[in-house]
């Protein structure tokens, strides 16, 4: 088993392993879809939505916000309907109501006895301030892609926050459910990574498109990796 005590901080992708972001996105986006005679599979809204933000994410930088109307237009010129300010809005005004896993408040409560923990999340400040009220945890800090001016995959984010929170790479353990957004470019710049893979009871990747990682733990939710956490620390006493 990993020694989790040897990692000072533990830094966490917020949407889709902290928060429902599948959830919260299919609640926003099927009433959009609705209401243009529009009925699509929760797979393959998803799916559509992992390709339409990613490229809406590439430079230059544009707010989260925008980058979510902007999907939302991308959804309109794919399936042939004009998206109104209504429907582009609809998205972004959901993020605040995105709900976080059942099992997230209780296990961040118990990671944050021993650990530091930071937020590396591709959001607005704002729209993560929202998102917080959901996470009943002091982040040591929070680093959004506001902050940074891109979003991950890229790794200045990366670097941005190891800048921020002025802590060695190999003090660093990173925690996400996205192996493209987060797991692949955290390990090219040496951080070891845990993956919290909320869909290893589905098929395909969801919102996040295909990547490839070397994780050195994987677990089904937070839970199971608090626990893990929990027994190393048990088992050093």
């Amino acid at each position: 088993m990993l020694d989790y005590r040897r990692y000072s901080t533990f830094t966490f992708d917020c949407y889709g392993t902290l928060i429902d972001w599948e959830t919260g996105i299919l609640n926003a986006l099927r009433p959009v879809l609705q209401r243009h005679g529009l009925s699509l599979t929760d797979d393959q809204i998803l799916e559509q939505f992992g390709e339409l933000e990613s490229t809406a994410e590439l430079p230059p930088y544009r707010t989260y916000r925008d980058v979510l109307s902007t999907v939302v237009e991308g959804f309109g010129a794919r399936l042939g309907f004009t998206a109104t300010d209504d429907d582009r809005a609809a998205l972004s005004e959901s993020v605040g109501d995105w709900p976080a896993f059942p099992d997230t408040a209780e296990a961040l409560q118990r990671l944050a006895r021993r650990h530091r923990l930071v937020i590396i999340s591709n959001v607005d400040d704002d729209l993560f301030a929202r998102s917080a009220l959901r996470l009943p945890v002091a982040f040591h800090d929070v680093i959004t892609a506001q902050q940074v001016g891109s979003y991950k995959p890229n790794l200045d984010n990366f670097h941005f926050a190891l800048r921020k929170i002025d802590t060695p790479v190999e003090d660093v353990l990173h925690v996400a459910q996205s192996l493209f957004h987060d797991m692949e470019p955290a390990n090219k710049i040496g951080l070891t990574t845990v993956w919290i893979n909320r869909r290893h009871d589905r098929p395909g990747f969801g919102t996040t498109p295909p990547a490839s990682a070397t994780p050195v733990a994987e677990f089904p939710d937070l839970k199971s990796f608090a626990d893990q956490v929990d027994a190393a620390h048990a088992a050093a006493r």
